[in-house]
């Protein structure tokens, strides 16, 4: 054979090679999550690792500890059985939807509102906490509302949040800020880099209960429904943590789990999150 046609032979395997592997990372997104995961007998969830009371690494033993990590746990259970295994991988508000789209996660449980925008490229569950954007602030603040916050006010918000938005349509005169996630927010805030945190109410509010400085003030703004967000394609999926949400808050386990984690924390309302 010629030396030509050889290498366009050995050229033609390399790009059929390379042709198999794009489409199947490529399709990893759009496969089936329901029948991967009753074949593998594991799913992925991702989540955060920075939000006390919703999902934090706990650094003595590396595991992520919160809310959504327990509701995750019971609902995977629920939805594909006792032996499925559940593995968790920490996103961030700018991280999760790509982490998502490339198949790394099977679903978003992070403190995630369901909104019109992120539902055009995304499916959501029901939701399974009702929060509100609030502030934080530190004691003795001047600041006491989102009213507050005029031209000569930097307010810190999360990258990807819809928090950041909302804060723009509320306070249109503040500075806004934006961090990669709520560890270096909590940072600037302490530094003295803004005047004030923003995000959901549950979040600040597990904030404040490590730090007793800092308080929650204003009330909520606005109202925060959060979902498990899917890939689009992915209706079974999406219909089977309905019918596991819907069977956690009838047995009365789902209650169980918010009087666990939000229970016991001063001025949170917990009847208004269910």
């Amino acid at each position: 054979m010629p030396k030509v046609l050889k290498k366009l032979g050995a050229l033609g395997v390399i790009l059929i090679v390379g042709l198999i592997t794009t489409a199947c990372g490529q399709s990893l997104a759009q496969q089936s999550v329901t029948e991967r995961v009753e074949k593998t007998k594991t799913i992925t969830w991702g989540v955060k690792g920075d939000q006390k009371l919703f999902s934090l690494i706990n650094v003595e033993n590396g595991q992520h500890e919160g809310f959504e990590d327990d509701l995750a746990q019971l609902l995977s259970k629920k939805a594909f059985g006792d032996d499925i295994k559940v593995e968790f991988a920490t996103v961030t508000s700018s991280s999760r939807v790509p982490m998502l789209k490339n198949g790394n996660v099977d679903a978003l449980i992070s403190t995630m509102t369901i909104t019109p925008a992120r539902q055009k490229q995304l499916d959501f569950t029901q939701p399974y906490f009702n929060a509100g954007q609030s502030l934080l602030v530190k004691k003795g603040s001047s600041i006491k509302n989102v009213k507050d916050l005029d031209s000569s006010k930097t307010v810190l918000g999360l990258q990807g949040s819809s928090s950041v938005q909302n804060i723009k349509k509320a306070a249109p005169n503040a500075h806004v800020l934006e961090l990669s996630d709520l560890a270096q927010a909590f940072t600037a805030l302490k530094s003295g880099q803004g005047d004030v945190l923003t995000s959901d109410n549950g979040i600040l509010y597990g904030l404040a209960a490590n730090n007793s400085e800092y308080e929650v003030v204003g009330g909520a703004f606005t109202t925060e429904p959060y979902g498990i967000a899917a890939n689009k394609g992915q209706e079974d999926f999406v219909e089977r943590l309905n019918q596991a949400l819907t069977q956690v808050k009838a047995d009365g386990s789902y209650d169980q789990l918010i009087h666990k984690w939000f229970g016991s924390i001063p001025g949170f309302e917990v009847s208004q999150v269910k």
